[in-house]
C-alpha cells in the first residue's frame, strides 16, 4: 500500500466516493456495510442483513471497526436492523465521526 492509500485509509478518507452512491439512491446513510460476498456464502441467520439497503456506516463500525470479527460484524448488523430508527441512525452517525477521527480500528 502506498503512502498516501495508508493515510487515505486511516482518515476513512477513502469513503468519500460512497457519498456519491446514496446521492443515487444505491445506498444509505446508515446501515449494513455493502459485502463483496455472495448470498450464497452466508449462513442463514446472516442473510437478514441482506434485505436491507447498504449503508456508509453502521454499529460496527462505531464498536469495533476492523477489530471485530465476521460474526460479531453480522450480529451488531442485524442488532441495528432489528432497532432502527430515527434516534439510532443519529447517534451512530456522531459515533462514526468519534470513531473516525479516533482512528480506532482502522488499517
Amino acid at each position: 500500500m502506498t503512502r498516501v492509500g495508508r493515510l487515505l485509509r486511516k482518515t476513512s478518507l477513502d469513503e468519500l466516493p460512497q457519498i456519491l452512491n446514496i446521492l443515487k439512491g444505491d445506498m444509505s446513510w446508515v446501515g449494513p456495510r455493502p459485502t463483496s460476498f455472495g448470498a450464497e456464502t452466508y449462513s442463514l441467520w446472516h442473510t437478514e442483513r441482506l434485505e436491507v439497503k447498504p449503508g456508509l456506516t453502521g454499529l460496527w463500525q462505531v464498536a469495533g471497526r476492523s477489530n471485530l470479527d465476521f460474526d460479531e460484524r453480522l450480529k451488531l448488523d442485524i442488532e441495528y436492523i432489528e432497532k432502527q430508527n430515527l434516534w439510532l441512525d443519529i447517534q451512530i452517525l456522531l459515533w462514526t465521526v468519534g470513531a473516525v477521527l479516533s482512528r480506532n480500528g482502522a488499517r
